[in-house]
């Protein structure tokens, strides 16, 4: 599959005998490795940039679909509104996001598949990069895969009148209608941004041309009279799937005298319920086990206060503090088919952090980064059942403990450049963790726990890295570095189902997992036209957390929603281990006709109780993107294809293999990921007035496809037709 969908490109490339009129480079500005601007050619660590010419030509829905355009990052989907990434084998809490240089990731986030991405506003970002590897030196605890870094739109001090984007969008698969504004307003010393942005998501119509397992034909109807479950008219649409979610965005900066920059942010996102929609599949005596498994409205705040300030002296040129503040809710709704008992386990998390960061350049030789860091989470759960038939209320266990959870680190790192064409990269960094819990809300539920528990742990991460640039034309980069991950409350104290017959439940005796790394990377610009990137890397994981069987002074089982299930709980096991390639085509055919083409492959295994090994859970199949772009004057086309290969069964991680639910299966029965393919076309054009039309026809074929590890499949044919105005 993967070289038929890289023979269109390479052929093209190869008929092409025109030089190009434009240029490639590799120079390209990044942020988010130093925390400050350096060029990629100087960075040792592979960066991945998506910019918002790329959102405005491809309109993703969602900011887990703008990861997913770099083409290095694979991205996982439980519902609709959802999207997890998976980079270098690694997902979830050994992941950062970062959010305007703060820290996203909370106390809860899960070793399963964590969907918060979906918080921010694609319409709204001024650019977004992933730095692939370990990077705890900068960002500290979980940062073992690599960081996200998402930057939004920035106000521009002396901004003369008002400016701004209105958007509209429509998408046939799942009927989505959204709207969008940004304003941009200001004065000589100041500058302000208002964003707002709506979607409405109808269910997701899938593919007529794929595996027969992904139908569900039938769905449950609640009304005040009762479960009913219907037969579906359309056996393609996943019901339930559709949602509506609400974004908006103030940003003021104010630039009182030459060398000072203060910046106030405020973030909003809020969705409707959802269904989880792989939840809605599990039967039970031949009928769906649930009339409702929804996530209530998730919801995001975040304040978020920057000061910069050149002051030029011995000790530093520049600093920037950062103060944030974030809430963060969710919950769990669940009702079996027939019952009149509602469960709801809901979460909020109030989390803050201090970030304070210094730059400073002796010469041209030496520049020298490094600061200090704070995070505080409050974390508080709780587990209500409501009897339907008299609005009766009682406790159950809540998802969490009571609890909290914080950090603090202290980083430097140098950027030493011997000659013109080396650069070393070295730094490190000391972090403390600490955790406290209380399990008294839950104890007449899971009596098998202690009642108070306290987490301390400390790291010393470091890094070193090369980057040698023989030529203009050419690169060659070369990292080491080591990364650290500390039990969160989610790892130590989580109690739910996770597959039939399962339930995780928690585990304080856990201690941290730390990751070593090595990646070697290489660019290679052929003239002005043609470049060409080749990347491999290595980590190994000790101690890593994994969810595997469980049992406390012999007891193995646990009763919870009125059935036995085998206990679980994440366990420090031996090692896991991920090793992975990357390739990266692009080309200036000609003039009008570019092409560009990404392959990303990796391994991974980890080793189980019995002395085993099991395939890793976020180390997908082979994957990656092949596509033509066509430019003239002021029109644009694109034609791609994004692939996925295939996973057997007996490929797949352990705790994927019960999953009957969300995979195909294969003639013995077994669960597995088939390979699939979409081919997909794309036009824009820029009208005069600064009106924009951009129409697409995705998944020409109208396959039916899932993602691996996903709980619904991606859109069949799907026209998306969006209209920009810039006034």
């Amino acid at each position: 599959m993967a070289a038929a969908v890289l023979a269109g490109p390479l052929w093209a490339f190869a008929q092409a005998l025109s030089p190009a009129s434009d240029t490639l480079d590799l120079r390209e500005v990044v942020i988010s490795a130093a925390r400050w601007k350096q060029t990629a050619e100087h960075i040792p660590s592979q960066v991945a940039v998506v910019l918002p010419k790329q959102i405005a030509q491809f309109q993703p829905q969602t900011a887990a679909d703008v990861l997913a355009l770099s083409g290095k990052v694979f991205i996982q989907k439980s519902q609709q509104g959802g999207g997890s990434p998976m980079i270098r084998g690694f997902a979830t809490n050994r992941l950062i996001y970062s959010v305007d240089g703060v820290r996203m990731n909370t106390a809860i986030f899960r070793a399963g598949n964590v969907q918060n991405v979906i918080n921010l506003d694609p319409f709204a970002l001024e650019r977004t990069e992933v730095v692939f590897g370990p990077a705890s030196v900068m960002y500290g605890s979980d940062a073992i895969g690599g960081v996200m870094s998402f930057t939004t739109l920035q106000p521009k001090v002396g901004t003369k009148g008002v400016h701004g984007k209105v958007q509209g969008r429509y998408s046939a698969a799942s009927k989505e209608q959204t709207g969008h504004f940004d304003l941009h307003y200001g004065g000589a010393k100041w500058a302000a941004i208002t964003s707002f942005s709506r979607w409405d998501f109808d269910h997701l119509r899938q593919g007529s041309r794929g595996p027969r397992d992904y139908i569900k034909a039938t769905y449950v109807e609640v009304s005040p009279a009762g479960d009913s479950v219907r037969l579906q008219t359309d056996s393609l649409l996943q019901i339930p799937s559709g949602y509506q979610q609400v974004n908006a965005m103030q940003k003021l900066v104010y630039a009182p005298k030459k060398g000072w920059e203060l910046q106030y942010g405020f973030h909003h996102s809020q969705t409707s319920n959802f269904g989880r929609y792989d939840r809605h599949n599990r039967m039970r005596n031949g009928l769906p086990r649930y009339a409702e498994w929804n996530y209530g409205p998730q919801r995001w705040q975040m304040h978020n206060f920057a000061a910069r300030h050149e002051v030029n002296n011995a000790a530093m040129d520049a600093w920037t503090l950062r103060l944030a503040a974030q809430r963060f809710e969710e919950s769990r709704i669940a009702r079996d088919l027939n019952s009149t008992m509602r469960s709801s386990q809901s979460e909020r998390v109030a989390a803050y952090s201090l970030n304070w960061d210094c730059a400073k350049e002796w010469n041209p030789k030496h520049k020298l980064f490094y600061g200090i860091e704070g995070v505080w989470n409050d974390v508080l759960s709780q587990g209500i059942m409501v009897n339907l038939a008299n609005q009766a209320q009682t406790a159950i266990n809540s998802r969490y403990p009571q609890a909290t959870w914080f950090s603090a680190g202290l980083y430097a790192t140098e950027a030493w450049s011997p000659s013109p064409k080396t650069t070393i990269t070295s730094g490190i960094r000391w972090s403390a963790v600490g955790l406290e819990a209380d399990f008294s809300n839950n104890m007449n539920f899971v009596p098998l726990l202690e009642p108070q528990v306290r987490l301390r742990a400390r790291a010393l991460t470091n890094s070193i890295g090369f980057t040698y640039r023989p030529s203009p034309n050419w690169v060659i980069k070369s990292n080491l570095g080591t990364a650290f991950r500390a039990p969160n409350v989610d790892d130590l104290g989580k109690f739910f189902d996770t597959s039939p017959s399962m339930v995780v439940v928690p585990n304080p005796n856990l201690r941290p997992e730390h990751a070593s790394s090595a990646d070697f990377d290489v660019a290679r610009l052929f003239g002005t036209w043609l470049k060409i990137d080749l990347a491999g890397y290595a980590t190994l994981l000790r101690g890593a957390l994994v969810r595997r069987p469980f049992s406390v002074n012999g007891i193995d089982s646990v009763l919870y929603g009125g059935e036995w299930n085998q206990m679980e709980a994440l366990q420090n096991a031996s090692f896991a281990r991920v090793l992975g390639l990357y390739f990266g085509l692009e080309a200036k055919l000609s003039r009008a006709w570019s092409s560009k083409v990404s392959y990303n492959v990796q391994k991974g295994v980890e080793g189980l109780d019995n002395g085993q090994i099991s395939p890793s859970r976020h180390a997908p199949p082979a994957f990656g993107w092949g596509g033509l772009t066509y430019r003239r004057g002021r029109f644009r086309a694109d034609f791609y294809s994004q692939f996925q290969g295939a996973l057997h069964s007996d490929q797949l991680a352990w705790e994927e293999q019960a999953k009957t639910e969300i995979y195909a299966l294969d003639a013995q029965g077994r669960p597995h990921a088939p390979s699939w393919y979409t081919v997909n076309a794309r036009a824009s054009m820029e009208f005069k007035r600064g009106i924009t039309m951009n129409f697409g026809l995705e998944n020409i074929s109208d396959q039916r496809y899932r993602p691996y590890s996903s709980g619904i499949s991606g859109p069949g044919r799907n026209a998306v037709l969006a209209v920009a105005a810039r006034f």
